[in-house]
């Protein structure tokens, strides 16, 4: 059915593939998960701020 090279050559697509897979799960769902804490962290230290000076006034 297969040669050895056809197979080796199988075996380094299905790695590929899978690697390609898990990477595009992880950039999909961990990077955009970890940009909105930052962006929730940021806006909580402005409001923060914004009620101490209201406080200092």
């Amino acid at each position: 059915m297969f040669t050895f090279d056809q197979y080796l050559g199988f075996l380094a697509f299905l790695g590929i593939l899978t690697i390609g897979f898990w990477l595009m799960i992880f950039l999909a769902s961990i990077i955009p998960y970890w940009i909105g804490g930052a962006l929730l962290e940021r806006f909580k230290e402005k409001k923060k701020a914004k009620q101490e000076a209201r406080e200092k006034a």
